[in-house]
């Protein structure tokens, strides 16, 4: 499979050190050759394995509008006006009906950080409440989902959620705003040949809080 080469987190080195469109538009090439397609093939490469954890997982090697997110950064609402991401992020969600939140796994590849999620993150309220009902109704497969550990402590509710009740022996899991798993990688880990195995490991041990997800919100995984 394709690996990461180390040039791509050379490329993001620079640009953080250079977050402008005179620079980003001269280095280009370098972004296209680097970067992009690098990555949009090792998508392709890992269509494969991904879909022997679930058919129902999008792996998308499109250069725009696919798995790999975009690297201009959205300014409108941000304080950050630099106009490019440093990271390169990648996406692969569970089938939907378009607009429609789904759990997924991400690959985050950046200078010094590299991890794989799974889960969801920040899901809108009708999703959050799907979720929580669903830890309610079955709460011996929440803890199975669960048991490989969950990121993303910080984000809780002080307070239970409206309409759960606050005595219930998971209450802690039911304030939670995201429901996330994942793992860690170095930089050498990512630009070794056989990193793709690794990530497509660390999305197997993620495959019941994967599942459970899909289910609570009435998708197939």
């Amino acid at each position: 499979m394709t690996r990461v080469a180390r040039d791509l987190f050379a490329f993001l080195a620079e640009l953080r050190r250079h977050n402008d469109r005179v620079w980003f538009n001269a280095n280009k090439d370098r972004y296209l050759a680097d970067v992009r397609d690098p990555m949009l093939e090792f998508i392709g490469s890992i269509a494969a394995p991904l879909a022997r954890i679930s058919r129902h997982i999008v792996v998308d090697p499109r250069p725009s509008g696919g798995s790999l997110m975009r690297i201009y950064r959205d300014t409108r609402f941000s304080r950050d006006k630099t106009p490019y991401k440093t990271n390169v992020g990648i996406h692969f969600g569970v089938k939907a009906p378009r607009d429609f939140e789904a759990p997924g796994y991400y690959l985050h590849l950046e200078p010094g950080e590299v991890f794989m999620g799974a889960g969801i993150w920040h899901p809108g309220a009708d999703a959050l409440r799907a979720i929580r009902t669903a830890i309610v109704k079955d709460p011996r497969a929440w803890k199975v989902a669960k048991r490989g550990g969950l990121r993303h402590d910080e984000a809780t509710l002080k307070r239970p959620p409206r309409g759960f009740d606050p005595d219930h022996p998971l209450i802690d899991d039911l304030k939670r705003l995201s429901f996330t798993s994942g793992a860690r990688f170095s930089e050498h880990q990512a630009c070794a040949p056989d990193f793709s195995a690794r990530f497509v490991a660390a999305c197997r041990r993620a495959v019941p809080l994967m599942r459970f997800l899909a289910r609570a919100m009435g998708l197939a995984f």
